[in-house]
């Protein structure tokens, strides 16, 4: 009976790491990956490709990465006069300035980053020892357009993220012990 008994605590163990947390951050896009968010950016013909095109590949106003700028947005990126002369700019950014109010930009953002708790489940249930593992990619990308006639993009970004956290309590779940009776004393 004894056998049985640690036999069935040692399966339950086994599987522990799977009652970790897991989180996801997730920009809700039709690009699965950043080689997909590149490949449309690098698409984009200058003076050539429009709104309309952009529109028919999923990438318009309504899309969530889609930051919409103003003309006046787009001259603070780009501080023509100060210390750029406009000589020194691409021909597309200068003539989106030039373009004053006809002058628009998206800023597109996209993030797909899993959060995933690993290690062992009793140091990190009892808070003595919790790692994260962080695995995805980001995107972004500026395109200005005059009009409706995109004239500039360029991207950039993390094609692989992978990171891990580790926070380390010696104290495990009284480690906050001292905010706690704080806490308690002061009204």
């Amino acid at each position: 009976m004894s056998l049985f008994l640690l036999a069935a605590i040692a399966v339950a163990l086994v599987g522990c790491a799977e009652l970790l947390p897991k989180s996801a951050v997730r920009t809700e896009v039709q690009w699965q990956t950043f080689n997909d968010a590149r490949a449309l950016v690098e698409a984009i013909q200058p003076y050539k490709t429009t709104k309309a095109d952009l529109a028919s590949l999923g990438l318009s106003d309504v899309n969530p990465a889609v930051t919409l700028l103003s003309h006046v947005e787009v001259a603070v990126r780009f501080p023509i006069g100060g210390v750029i002369n406009a000589s020194d700019v691409d021909p597309g950014i200068r003539d989106c300035l030039i373009a004053g109010k006809g002058c628009s930009g998206y800023q597109l953002n996209i993030k797909r980053i899993d959060n995933d708790r690993v290690g062992n489940f009793w140091l990190d249930a009892l808070r003595f020892r919790r790692e994260t593992e962080s695995r995805g990619w980001t995107f972004t990308a500026l395109i200005l357009f005059v009009q409706d006639r995109a004239v500039y993009a360029v991207y950039g970004g993390q094609p692989n993220v992978l990171e891990l956290q580790v926070d380390r309590n010696p104290l495990g779940p009284f480690q906050g012990w001292g905010d706690w009776v704080v806490g308690t004393i002061t009204p």
